[in-house]
This record gives structure tokens, C-alpha cells and sequence, in this order.
């Protein structure tokens, strides 16, 4: 159950009303209206801008319109009182009799609740780390994975066919220098004296497991071949090797891929080419020359005829080389076959989750899908700002064994996935991101994951010791007139709001929405359980009035959906016991 949902539907039917009367032509489009909460909780539950919106059709003031449709909405047993504000605001209060119904439909829906068919099975592609198949995965890329696996599962709850996919970088020359680096680590293995790491190969540690596997494999085999013979096969063997450890390290997160796309067969599979030649046939590369870059050009910089992807024809700024000067593909032209292939498989959503520094690719990737798509299909890039860790306020030093950098997998053994993961959503994607070691770790409400998992838990050990105590009281029909104080109804509207915020969330793609909300429903709950210690009438089990305990037991179990269904969306573990 949506509560806004329904009161539209009331605001539908009395402008349909209007209609009938010919106060509104037949003509008029009814659906572009605003059903949602006031600033003000003062103003009421539920205001819409309706009359504002449609004064214009209707030929009259918007005020005049919405004294009609108040005085429609007034003969509605739901509303208790109907009013309007400002320039046209109609804001509606409801009555005491459909807060019962609510509660209700969230006990009925259970796990289901706050669950919309809103985005009607369209297909949704949410591509997230993409990481070079080069190292372990980093801190940076610990809040692009949490980020995309968050708003995949927001999507799929609104209703979105939601594929999670991973791009493989694959190609090109930096998985040549992991082979040579790997291969100096293989040389290591077998008891060669490598001396320092030469500049341009990867010196972190976690490449001398695969040394060692690739000694164990083939001995000194690969010692006898030239480079052109032993890099293709210690660039596939280090190349499955990392991403076996990336995705072990995203299983650690919580996170897995449906889909591990091959940048390689783009090329292999002769993607590429057929994408170029489709381009060509529709006029949308030429032959033609780059300007020199802004700024000071580099010094053997000279104009020189290029084939160029019409990029600035679809909203780029320039337009956008296919080939390198030696003839060989740019990375561009596997970005621009990859969204024809993700287009190939029906997806009318693409979702990239792309690090801050990526912020100058966007528009060449919406160019690519306009041209492509003919705008059949959305592309929608979310980029993630740093993240700055710290130790009891001190900048964290660099990881050893990855060389320059904090692994993804040394803050998650550190801290646990759930601290990782609501942390990682406690910011916007696009704002930095302070994790401090100390303070994630810490019992009191400053920290934000405790104080939602502590409000889940308590309502479990509450729901435990009333088993035990007035087991009687776990069955039977709540009374929900019994909940007349004010940090109950605040509570029950907070719970009303639920699946309106996921949808909004699921809207402008920022699960973050969601942790606010739970931290919000949090610190209402556990300000009406400090109310209990002050007013023993407010306590959850009271064992000489066992209507009330039933009916606070059960509100309990509807408080405890809305943390649980919330903080699965999340990934985090709604935990039982602290």
C-alpha cells in the first residue's frame, strides 16, 4: 500500500469529476500533477498542486479551482480535514480511521512492503567497479560497488529487470605490462635475484601468488620462449587470476555480477568492425582532422587525418576518434561497440557507475547512445566522489602489499560488510566521503549504522522476551486506536512514507535516500522506546493490559519490516542481537 498513491487516485477521480461537470475540458491531461508530503508536517499528512497545474485549463483562478476540488475531497471519509494554501496548495489531512488500514497492509505485506510495479519490467543494464583486471580493488572502487549494487537492488524493487554487469578492460597495453609483471614475479618464483621493480610495472605484492602459480605450472618453461610467445599466456593466466581475486573480494562486499563482460571480444569477435561499418553506413564517421588540444599543445603534436565518430552532431563537445595512428582501434571505439552491444540486448536503461575521473567521459558515452539509440534508450551516468580514510582523525597510510593504495578487502576485514556498506551510502555518490576507522566502529547513535541496527535489534529482543512473557499477546487483531501518543503517530506516518521514498529514490538513482529514511525511522523509534523509560504506560509489553501489548507488539513487527526491507536494499543485515 502507497498512501500517495491513493490519495492521487482520489485527486484523479474528483478531476474526473470536474470534467463530467465541464468545468474541465474533456481534453485536459490529468496525469502531470504532485501528490506528496508538505514542508510543513503542521500543514497536514499529504498536499498536491493540482488546481495550480490545471487553472490554466480550466479557464480560472487556481485558487477557484482548488475550492472545487476541496469540496469533492471533503465528502471522503478518508480525509479529515481539507484545505487550502498559498496560491493553490490543497493539503489534506487524514483521518483517524485510515491509519488502521496501513498498518494493516504493511503487516499483510510483510517483507513485500514498500515492493512497486512502478518500474514495469524495463530493462535496466547497471555496469559497477569495472576495475582493470590489474590489482586488487582499492578503497575508490569500494564506493562505486556499493553505490551500483545499492541502486540495483533499489531498481528491482520498484519493479525495474535489473542485469548487475561488470566490463572487463581486458585489452590493450596495460594488461601487457601485468604480463610482464607477472612474468618478473614467475622469474622471482624460480629464485632469480629481480632486484628493484623497473618503473612501469606493477610493484605491489599481490602479484607474487601468481608467480608462484605460474612456476608451479609450467617450471621454467616459459623462461625458454621470446616475449611474443609467453605474454599472451601469462597475460590470460595473471588476467583470471586477478579477477578471481576481485571476485572474491566483491563476495566479501556482498556483491555479485550476473554479467563479466570481455572487453577482448569486442575485438576478437569482430564487434568492433561490424559497429564501424554500421556507423559508416549511416553517415556517422568521416575522415577528417582534430583541432590541437586546449591549452598549450604537446610538442610533436601535427594535425593528421583521423576516422571520427560525429559525437559533436549528438551533444559532445568534439567529435571523437575510432582509430589510432598506427590503425589500431582507440579505446573509444570498444566504449562505442559496447553500447551497441548492451542495445543489441534489449536494455532501454544503461547505467554506468564510473569513478570521479570519469567525469570527462560522460558525454561521448550519451553521444554514442543518442546516435545509437535514436533515443529508444537512456544512458545515465552516476559518478562517485573519493572517499578519505582515517584513523582516530589521521590520514591512513598506504597499503604494502598492494604498493600505493588501501585494498577494498583490508577495510572490509577490518570493519565488516555492513559497516562498509551503510557507510558507504550515508553520503551522495557525487559528495566526498570521510570513513573514519574509529568512528564507524563506535556503539552510540553518532554512528550511523549502529543506531539503525540497534533499533532492529531491540524490537527483536522485545518480540523474544514477549514470546516468553504474554505469548498470548502475539496473536489476535491489533486495536491501532490504542497508539494515541504523538512518538507513535510519528512513527506510523514515517512508516507511510516508506515506499513513496523508495520509488523517489528508484527515480533520480540515489539509494542513499534510503539510509537516511531508516536512520530517520531509528531515531523515532528509539525516542518513543526513551519515552517508555520516563512513562511506564508507553512500554511495549504491558502485562495487565494485553490489548495494548498486542496492539504495540504489532506495531513493533510493522516498525521492524520497514528497518529490515530498508536495510536489505542496502545490503546490510538487519541483525537480531548487539
Amino acid at each position: 500500500m502507497n498512501l500517495f498513491h491513493d490519495v492521487r487516485r482520489k485527486v484523479t477521480a474528483a478531476l474526473e469529476r470536474l470534467v463530467d461537470e465541464g468545468l474541465l475540458p474533456a481534453e485536459a491531461d490529468l496525469s502531470h500533477f504532485t501528490v506528496e508530503p508538505p514542508r510543513d508536517p503542521a500543514h497536514g499528512d499529504v498536499t498536491t498542486n493540482a488546481a495550480m497545474v490545471l487553472a490554466r485549463t480550466a479557464r480560472t483562478k487556481p485558487r477557484d479551482l482548488a475550492g472545487r476540488i476541496a469540496e469533492i475531497l471533503r465528502a471522503d471519509a478518508d480525509f479529515e480535514s481539507v484545505e487550502i494554501a498559498g496560491p493553490g496548495f490543497i493539503n489534506m489531512r487524514l483521518s483517524e480511521a485510515f491509519w488502521p488500514r496501513l498498518l494493516d497492509a504493511v503487516l499483510e505485506a510483510g517483507e513485500a512492503y514498500g515492493r512497486s510495479r512502478m518500474g514495469g519490467g524495463e530493462k535496466v543494464n547497471v555496469e559497477y567497479v569495472s576495475a582493470n583486471p590489474t590489482g586488487p580493488l582499492h578503497v575508490g572502487h569500494c564506493r562505486g560497488a556499493v553505490f551500483g549494487d545499492a541502486l540495483a537492488n533499489l531498481l528491482e524493487e520498484t519493479g525495474f529487470d535489473v542485469t548487475r554487469e561488470y566490463y572487463i578492460n581486458d585489452a590493450g597495453e596495460q594488461v601487457k605490462v601485468l604480463a610482464r609483471s607477472a612474468f618478473l614475479r614467475y622469474r622471482e618464483a624460480l629464485g632469480e635475484d629481480i632486484g628493484e621493480i623497473p618503473p612501469g610495472l606493477y610493484p605491489g605484492e599481490y602479484l607474487k601468488p601468481v608467480g608462484r602459480a605460474l612456476a608451479e605450472k609450467y617450471g621454467r618453461q616459459l623462461l625458454e620462449m621470446p616475449e611474443e610467445e609467453w605474454l599472451p599466456i601469462v597475460r590470460d593466466f595473471a588476467i583470471d587470476a586477478m579477477m578471481e581475486k576481485i571476485r572474491d573480494d566483491l563476495a566479501a562486499l556482498g556483491i555479485a555480477h550476473e554479467v563479466f563482460f570481455s572487453e577482448r571480444t569486442l575485438h576478437e569477435g569482430g564487434l568492433i568492425d561490424e559497429t564501424i561499418r554500421e556507423l559508416e553506413a549511416r553517415g556517422l564517421v568521416y575522415v577528417g582532422q582534430l583541432p590541437p588540444p586546449k591549452g598549450k599543445p604537446p610538442e610533436d603534436w601535427e594535425p593528421r587525418d583521423q576516422l571520427l565518430f560525429r559525437a559533436s552532431a549528438f551533444g559532445d563537445d568534439i567529435d571523437r576518434p575510432l582509430k589510432k595512428s598506427d590503425g589500431t582501434y582507440t579505446y573509444f571505439a570498444a566504449d562505442v561497440a559496447y553500447i551497441r552491444d548492451k542495445l543489441s540486448r534489449g536494455f532501454t536503461q544503461l547505467v554506468y557507475v564510473l569513478g570521479a575521473d570519469h567525469g570527462g567521459y560522460v558525454k561521448r558515452l550519451e553521444a554514442v547512445n543518442r546516435a545509437l539509440s535514436g533515443g529508444r534508450a537512456r544512458l545515465i551516468a552516476r559518478l562517485c566522489q573519493l572517499v578519505k580514510l582515517y584513523r582516530a582523525g589521521e590520514p591512513v597510510k598506504m597499503s604494502k602489499r598492494a604498493g600505493d593504495f588501501v585494498t577494498l578487502r583490508e577495510v572490509v576485514d577490518e570493519v565488516g560488510p555492513d559497516v562498509v556498506r551503510f557507510m558507504m551510502l550515508t553520503r551522495r555518490n557525487d559528495a566526498p566521503l570521510d570513513f573514519d576507522f574509529e568512528k564507524v566502529q563506535e556503539q552510540s547513535r553518532d554512528n550511523p549504522v549502529f543506531y539503525v541496527q540497534y533499533a532492529h535489534a531491540r524490537i527483536c529482543s522485545v518480540l523474544r522476551h514477549a514470546k516468553e512473557e504474554v505469548p498470548q499477546a502475539l496473536e489476535g487483531q491489533p486495536q491501532w486506536t490504542l497508539l494515541t501518543d504523538e512518538a507513535e503517530r510519528r512513527l506510523v506516518r514515517r512508516i507511510g512514507g516508506y515506499p513513496r521514498m523508495l520509488e523517489q529514490a528508484a527515480r533520480v538513482h540515489e539509494p542513499h535516500r534510503v539510509a537516511f529514511y531508516l536512520q530517520e525511522l531509528a531515531a523515532d523509534f528509539h525516542a518513543l522506546w526513551n519515552k517508555g523509560k520516563e512513562k511506564p504506560e508507553l512500554r511495549f509489553i504491558i502485562a495487565d493490559n494485553p490489548d495494548l501489548t498486542r496492539t504495540r507488539l504489532a506495531f513493533l513487527r510493522a516498525i521492524r519490516y520497514c528497518l529490515n526491507n530498508g536495510l536489505r536494499i542496502l545490503g546490510v543485515r538487519p541483525v537480531e542481537e548487539m
